[in-house]
């Protein structure tokens, strides 16, 4: 990474990371799963709200945790808000490479995501990175197949 992207990198982060966006809870309806990272403490509650055809209508985060958890979940949300079922899920796997492997092109619709790919040089950091985005994934698996109202809001992830 040359020294303006490291440099735009960590204004980015630093910038969600101390006023991050869509930080609160949705509520009544809303699909919560929490997770959270053992090893270094990290921790969140995910709340989506998934419309017609599972698109994400809302999606909101607590929690806290090291600037790297929190600028990404809050990158994430902005990111994620309003797109299909198919969109969001195409997302989180685009991410998730971007971040785990070496990819030469980062995908343009991952937009201020891009500028995470530099975590994938800190193996200990990709977790963190990744905590917002493994819970969305949850929340995607619970709705999978059913109506936002069959969906337990509780959040009754164990790890």
């Amino acid at each position: 990474m040359n020294s303006e992207l490291e440099e735009l990198y960590q204004q980015v982060l630093l910038d969600h990371s101390k006023r991050p966006r869509n930080y609160g809870e949705i509520g009544e309806g809303a699909v919560r799963v929490h997770g959270d990272n053992p090893s270094c403490g990290d921790e969140i509650n995910l709340d989506v709200q998934f419309g017609e055809g599972g698109k994400v209508d809302d999606v909101k985060f607590t929690g806290q945790g090291c600037a790297i958890s929190q600028a990404s979940a809050s990158m994430m949300t902005m990111k994620l808000k309003g797109k299909s079922r198919e969109e969001a899920t195409e997302m989180l796997r685009s991410f998730q490479d971007l971040i785990m492997k070496d990819v030469a092109e980062p995908p343009r619709m991952l937009g201020d995501l891009r500028l995470m790919q530099g975590v994938r040089k800190f193996p200990q950091r990709v977790k963190c990175a990744m905590l917002a985005w493994r819970a969305f994934e949850e929340a995607l698996e619970r709705v999978k197949g059913k109506g936002q109202a069959e969906v337990s809001t509780e959040a009754d992830d164990p790890s």
